[in-house]
């Protein structure tokens, strides 16, 4: 297959700031992207209003669709929503095992929740071991380790936990940088910072960039370092014009 796949199992975002709309953007750099819907949300840069979650039933077709005729060499999972669409999305998974970015979506840059409580426990326990590496920010990790502490810390705490490799993105730590450790070496990736109230999206940048290397052929590392720069580039280029609140990152660099 000369032209990679790569896959996005998450949620629509009607702003297209974040979501399977973001990812589908960072795919268009480099793969084939295809998508598979769990729920739908009304957004905008302001709030989410409503999100509406799709049966599971209509998941596994999707899936089917995919899987059955494209092909997938590496998927990421974004925002699952609840404990039902997790437990159908791993089942799948574990059936049909491909390269696995999962990114931990729980709160939007709006501030709304974007994960149930009792979704948490699906998502620790039967997602992460299927990951190839899962991406929190420092707020997901310590809810998903239950437990305050470095990055490193946490990455070792979450690899404990089942999955083969973690990055905690740095957006919310003190350094900035991204710190990767796949079960034996910690390492620090800088990141370069952008004062842009366009930050709307980041986080699915970056795992959609990560999957989209994966799908590639890229190295984990080299992968790790490529979704950073990818992401920090999007908000340095962050549409701020757009919407009232938190702006959109911007991948493909559309301003003109």
């Amino acid at each position: 297959m000369s032209v990679p796949r790569a896959l996005t199992i998450a949620t629509s975002d009607s702003g297209a700031g974040a979501g399977i709309q973001a990812d589908l953007k960072a795919f268009a750099a480099g793969v084939h992207g295809t998508s598979v819907l769990v729920a739908l949300t009304a957004q905008n840069t302001r709030e989410v209003t409503a999100i509406h979650e799709l049966p599971p039933a209509f998941v596994r077709a999707q899936l089917d669709a995919v899987f059955g005729d494209i092909g997938v060499d590496a998927a990421k999972t974004g925002m699952l929503y609840s404990r039902t669409l997790i437990e159908a999305v791993a089942a799948y998974l574990r059936k049909h095992p491909v390269p696995l970015v999962v990114d931990p979506v729980m709160v939007a840059s709006s501030g709304a929740k974007l994960l149930e409580d009792d979704a948490v426990g699906a998502l620790v326990g039967q997602l992460l071991p299927l990951a190839t590496v899962v991406t929190p920010n420092l707020i997901e990790a310590r809810a998903l380790a239950g437990s305050d502490g470095s990055p490193a810390e946490l990455a070792e705490r979450l690899h404990a936990l089942g999955a083969s490799a973690v990055i905690v993105t740095g957006g919310h730590g003190e350094s900035g940088a991204d710190h990767l450790f796949d079960g034996r070496e910690h390492i620090d990736i800088p990141v370069e910072r952008h004062a842009v109230a366009a930050t709307h999206g980041s986080g699915c940048t970056h795992s959609a960039t990560l999957a989209a290397l994966l799908a590639r052929g890229e190295s984990l590392a080299d992968a790790a370092s490529g979704a950073s720069e990818a992401a920090s580039r999007a908000v340095a280029q962050g549409l701020v014009e757009i919407g009232s609140g938190e702006g959109p990152v911007d991948v493909l660099g559309v301003r003109t």
